[in-house]
């Protein structure tokens, strides 16, 4: 079984179907795979944040269907943890939202197994998983790779929570995610939890920059992270273009590797009408 999950609420379910349909479209493997969804009502805090539909919980469980009988989706449900743990922390108004902190949770959520690999959803894969899912994770809590401004600005080992292939067993025992949520509650940190991961950890190993590309699309690449970026022309400005917008996809970066994935995508999302 090959185990991935993803975190949010409803708004990142465009990216976690493509996210999906890239996987499955990309990798060539008879092993099943279990899409596990972290998610949370928080809308006390705004309105938008509510958990995930059951109706895009069934769609998505419909599509990994649709390509091996056996891969299956889990919803689970993690509002308690949050309330209990994070509940008006100092990073509570996270950089992006509360979900990006969620999966610090994955160490006491029941039906997480000993290797999971966590997914932000503004992600394709241009390549089979199993060249990530494979890697060995032997005296590691995670496997990881730079972030592509961070290893500049920050440390040349700084890496990108966005993308973690996480050793579960050995993450429980050495308290990584535990130590992880102490941060969380005690400390105001820049990018929350990925500064509360890399704070805590005590053995990782480092992954080339093709299982997390943050910039470019190369023929190696595996994985394409659609983060935000920055562009010189027509003058130095960020934007964060996400792999949904299709049209910017195809217009700013020029790619057409994914249409495939694009019109799968479509299909699902503006089914034909039945005769």
């Amino acid at each position: 079984m090959i185990d991935i999950l993803f975190c949010g609420n409803d708004g990142v379910f465009d990216g976690v179907l493509t996210c999906t349909l890239s996987i499955l479209m990309r990798t060539q493997t008879k092993e099943p795979f279990c899409f596990h969804i972290f998610t949370m009502d928080v809308s006390h805090l705004d309105g938008k944040y509510t958990c995930i539909s059951r109706e895009h919980i069934n769609c998505l469980e419909k599509t990994v269907k649709s390509y091996n009988s056996d891969n299956s989706v889990m919803l689970h449900d993690v509002t308690r943890y949050y309330m209990k743990a994070f509940s008006g922390c100092p990073n509570e108004g996270a950089y992006c939202s509360p979900y990006t902190l969620i999966r610090l949770f994955a160490d006491v959520v029941k039906g997480i197994p000993g290797k999971l690999l966590y997914l932000d959803a503004d992600i394709m894969f241009n390549r089979d998983i199993r060249l990530l899912w494979d890697t060995d994770l032997t005296g590691a809590e995670y496997a990881a790779a730079r972030d592509h401004y961070g290893k500049y600005l920050i440390n040349p080992n700084y890496i990108n929570a966005g993308v973690v292939l996480f050793n579960m067993e050995l993450a429980r025992q050495t308290g990584l995610f535990k130590k992880a949520r102490w941060w969380i509650r005690h400390k105001k940190l820049t990018f929350a939890d990925q500064s509360a991961l890399i704070r805590s950890t005590k053995c990782k190993k480092m992954l080339p920059q093709r299982f997390n590309d943050q910039k470019f699309l190369h023929r190696h690449t595996v994985v394409r992270h659609f983060s935000k970026r920055l562009f010189w022309l027509p003058y130095p400005h960020t934007d964060n273009i996400k792999q949904w917008n299709i049209s910017k996809v195809h217009s700013v970066f020029g790619y057409r590797q994914f249409d495939d994935i694009y019109r799968e995508y479509q299909k699902i999302i503006n089914p034909s009408p039945k005769e």
